[in-house]
């Protein structure tokens, strides 16, 4: 059964929303992860901390992560500075 919505390995990273975590002092020394990208599709790529099987036992219900799919974590202060970014609709 296919789904609705597949990712495109093939979209671009097109730009960040919001700050580096560098700029938010959520890393220190080099740039790395964690970070929020829109792609080249319009769809959105989060860069964050893979907690996937800590949650797994403890998700809500209704919500699930399948097999190809990862529960990332980024700092709140991440998407906070990202929101200006994102459209309202």
């Amino acid at each position: 059964m296919s789904r609705p919505w597949e990712a495109d390995p093939h979209a671009e990273l097109r730009r960040r929303l919001g700050k580096s975590a560098l700029e938010l002092g959520d890393t220190t020394g080099s740039p790395s992860c964690p970070d929020i990208w829109e792609l080249s599709n319009g769809d959105i790529a989060v860069i964050g901390r893979d907690l996937t099987q800590s949650y797994l036992t403890r998700l809500p219900h209704g919500v699930s992560v399948r097999d190809d799919e990862r529960l990332v974590v980024i700092p709140r202060n991440m998407i906070i500075a990202a929101k200006q970014d994102i459209p309202d609709a």
